[in-house]
């Protein structure tokens, strides 16, 4: 049952899932997606009542009582549902006709609609999946690509520019007054007292009656003019969108939820809790049953480690869905490769709290460490045309924020050429940029590194110059080299690229299984403005490049969290309080969040207040003012003892250092591990994380971990 792994830590991150499911009031489908919406349909709060008892809640026994799942049981569960879901729709149609092409956008949101009364993730999951399955029995793999992307409120990878929507509030209230002749102030009253512009233009629509009704709204034409909205620039651009929104709302039918969720894909708020982990499972089990492979819990499991791990190499639906329909989805790893200029999700590492935990974990394996810089990773390509990208941890393209960077690479390429002598046409790399100081030649800290401005860079007002550390070669000339040992992929890099003093330099390392040695380097990397150190496995097939994987053969080892946590935390600002006395005028604290990657839920961690400067608080109050919301979004897991002054959007990260951790009857993260959340002590503000997206936050799991490693909880 070795290959249930993988979904089974996805299904088990919630063990009451089937109770969930069972205890929700029966309904058809199908009475499910007739319901109009009202204004009093707006999703609630997440709360989760705190429990009564005040005893220490270190003494709290740390498993739940009530008996969890197997990974067995999940995955036969996910497949009984599926087959529920399938004989509801079995003889549903989709097309608006039996001769037209065209896929009503109404089918699309009736599925949002039933997803989004759904708490229950294997339902999520089931839904989609036929959902998705349909598509691709009735329709074509171009509209299930879109639909996709429809339903993870993106318009094309992340790596794309210009696909960006999120527009403001504004705007879209300009919009639905506009196209439904409602006063721009009732519309803001409604907004603030529900909370959800989507509901309230869907309201909005109900009431309006219509003379002629207008051709119906379909997939294809939704996705292409949300893509010529989010790609509208220069003069006028605002009434572009503003007449290509209006044309889409007044054609939104009066008794669907069309309204309603084209507003929130045009926020950038489609606030279902489809988590893209929950996606890659769908369509690995709507291609197992279109290619009428059995369904069983082996099949389903394989197929998703495939899809899983081919999204990690290509992260492009369009290329992942095409690929798996041409060839099929248990060879879909036979057709996926590595490719210059398509960021790869880059490898992460495990933190540890002591070189004695390094040494255990890698006796008697051959092992290395690296400098751990202070900076921001950089996947470098170049592409066979002579291109040079940059992307970020989080596949952004960064390309346009460092100009010198690409100038640098290209500069670096034409003294380069492999062993063999021949011209380095193709490469990808992983590295880390760092702030550089060219008269003293040192390394500068990263608050220096994040004074740069991060869109339209001018490469001669560039003040602030950048050196690349390179740690690994992930691809040259035509060849993927991650399947290769980290000993023989450094041997590639050292042989075929030279350095240039203070521009391309090679990441500093030393091979060594000694305790005194080990303490020695870390001591000297704090001395030359590292963070620490990287702790790899150097041979055998654990030292393979994994993307998109937090693994055991990386380790970091931070001087300043020794023998604390072992790391910072990146966590999410979902709320804050008012400050008070000389913080007046400015926020005071903050309420932060844990990111569950298998819910897509945010669930809060502590209340932060120090570790900030007057001129922070300015600045964070200047940059988080325009995101607060009037209500917590639905994916906020909280507890009403501890509601903030204003909540905001989830669009900034903290990286926090702690004291240690402990459970708490207060905050959630990771609930559901525990009969309580878990809670930082004594959280310190270290930084605004401007390089990773909020899916790139520190996981409740991982919290889960960094509590359950602690000397005091393993005692």
């Amino acid at each position: 049952m070795a290959q249930q792994q993988s979904i089974g830590r996805f299904f088990s991150a919630n063990g009451t899932t089937a109770q969930k499911l069972e205890s929700k009031p029966a309904s058809s489908n199908a009475a499910k997606r007739s319901l109009t919406p009202s204004l009093d349909s707006s999703p609630k709060r997440r709360e989760t009542v705190a429990p009564t008892d005040d005893t220490d809640p270190t003494s709290e026994e740390d498993r739940p009582t009530e008996p969890q799942m197997s990974t067995k049981e999940e995955v036969e569960k996910l497949i009984e549902l599926g087959e529920v879901e399938h004989a509801h729709h079995k003889n549903e149609k989709l097309m608006a006709t039996p001769s037209s092409s065209k896929l009503p956008y109404s089918k699309l949101t009736s599925v949002f609609e039933e997803i989004e009364a759904e708490s229950g993730r294997l339902k999520m999951i089931s839904i989609i999946s036929e959902f998705y399955l349909e598509v691709l029995q009735q329709s074509t793999v171009d509209k299930l690509v879109k639909i996709v992307y429809l339903s993870i409120n993106r318009l094309g990878p992340d790596y794309e520019p210009d696909l960006e929507l999120g527009l403001g509030e504004t705007l879209l209230i300009k919009a639905i007054s506009e196209c439904y002749g409602r006063a721009s102030s009732k519309i803001k009253q409604d907004y603030k007292t529900f909370g959800d512009l989507g509901l309230v233009a869907q309201q909005s629509r109900s009431g309006q009656p219509t003379m002629f009704k207008p051709t119906p709204l379909d997939v294809d034409l939704v996705f292409d003019s949300l893509t010529k909205i989010a790609k509208s620039t220069g003069k006028d651009s605002q009434m572009k969108k503003v007449g290509l929104i209006n044309k889409l709302l007044t054609a939104c039918e009066r008794k669907t939820t069309e309204a309603k969720f084209l507003i929130r894909s045009l926020e950038g708020k489609l606030r279902i809790g489809l988590a893209e982990k929950t996606v890659l499972i769908g369509l690995a089990q709507a291609f197992t049953n279109y290619e009428n492979h059995a369904m069983t819990p082996e099949n389903i499991t394989k197929a998703e480690d495939i899809i899983r791990e081919s999204f990690s190499l290509i992260p492009n639906y369009e290329i992942i869905i095409k690929t798996a329909y041409e060839h099929g989805i248990f060879n879909l790893l036979d057709h996926i490769h590595l490719t210059p200029g398509i960021p790869l999700k880059p490898m992460l590492a495990k933190p540890t709290k002591s070189i004695s935990e390094v040494l255990d974990r890698f006796q008697g394996e051959e092992f290395t460490c690296e400098y751990k810089y202070d900076g921001e990773r950089a996947q470098v390509h170049l592409l066979s045309d002579g291109s040079v990208r940059i992307y970020s941890r989080n596949s952004e393209d960064m390309s346009q924020r460092y100009p010198d960077l690409i100038a640098i690479i290209k500069d670096f390429i034409k003294v380069q050429e492999d062993s063999d002598g021949t011209p380095i046409k193709s490469l990808i790399l992983d590295c880390e940029a760092v702030a550089w100081d060219r008269q003293l030649n040192k390394i500068l800290p990263f608050q220096v590194l994040s004074t740069r401005k991060r869109k339209d860079v001018n490469e001669k007002d560039i003040k602030v110059h950048i050196c690349l550390f390179a740690f690994d070669i992930l691809y040259l000339n035509g060849e993927s080299v991650v399947n290769k040992t980290l000993a023989e992929r450094r041997e590639l890099m050292y042989e075929n690229l030279k350095p240039i003093e203070g521009k391309f330099c090679f990441a500093t390392s030393r091979n060594s299984s000694n305790l005194d040695e080990l303490q020695i380097f870390l001591d000297q990397s704090v001395k030359d403005s590292c963070e620490g150190l990287m702790v790899k496995m150097l041979n055998s097939k654990e030292s393979y490049y994994e993307p998109s994987k937090r693994s055991r053969n990386w380790l970091k080892l931070k001087k300043d969290y020794l023998a604390g946590v072992g790391d910072s935390l990146d966590l999410v600002v979902v709320g804050a309080y008012n400050g008070r006395g000389k913080r007046t005028g400015n926020y005071g604290g903050f309420l932060l969040a844990s990111y569950n990657d298998d819910t897509g839920e945010f669930e809060t961690t502590c209340k932060i207040g120090t570790g900030f400067s007057d001129e922070d608080l300015t600045s964070l109050y200047n940059s988080l003012h325009p995101t607060e919301i009037s209500q917590p979004k639905g994916s906020y897991v909280y507890d009403p003892s501890a509601v903030p002054d204003v909540w905001f959007e989830p669009t900034t990260l903290f990286e926090v250092l702690t004291a240690d951790l402990s459970l708490s009857p207060i905050y959630k993260a990771g609930h559901q591990e525990f009969t309580k959340g878990i809670s930082l002590r004594f959280p310190r503000f270290l930084r605004i994380r401007e390089d990773k997206g909020v899916e790139d936050a520190t996981t409740s799991e991982q919290v889960i971990e960094f509590y359950s490693k602690q000397a005091s909880v393993q005692s």
